[in-house]
């Protein structure tokens, strides 16, 4: 399946996770910043993009070690092409989605320092 029809699909079904952060992220809500979802960059599709400033967000289910390796390698690609990662775990999203805002918003504002 090509990355973008594979984008498109993973928009359709998002978690329960997803659907909740990206109704806090839409529209430039969180501080005026714009994201996607499910954007393909290169071989990899990422959950949340803010292109602005290359910073994407990854919410990340149980894993097994070789899941966490492909994670590994995916982050390297990723961070090669100017890209920064923060990662939260679905817990964190689902229980605490304010604490994942606070970190988010600085997150950016840290972002938006170092490419200035």
């Amino acid at each position: 399946m090509q990355r973008n029809a594979r984008a498109n699909e993973l928009r359709r079904n998002s978690t329960d996770t997803e659907r909740l952060l990206w109704s806090k992220l839409r529209n430039r809500q969180l501080n005026g910043f714009k994201f996607r979802r499910q954007v393909p960059i290169g071989p990899y599709i990422a959950d949340f993009v803010c292109w602005e400033l290359k910073l994407i967000i990854e919410v990340d289910g149980g894993q097994c070690a070789e899941q966490a390796e492909r994670d590994l390698a995916r982050s390297r690609y990723l961070e090669t092409k100017g890209f920064k990662i923060v990662r939260f775990w679905n817990n964190e999203v689902l229980v605490n989605i304010e604490d994942v805002l606070e970190t988010l918003t600085l997150a950016l504002f840290q972002r938006e320092r170092d490419l200035i």
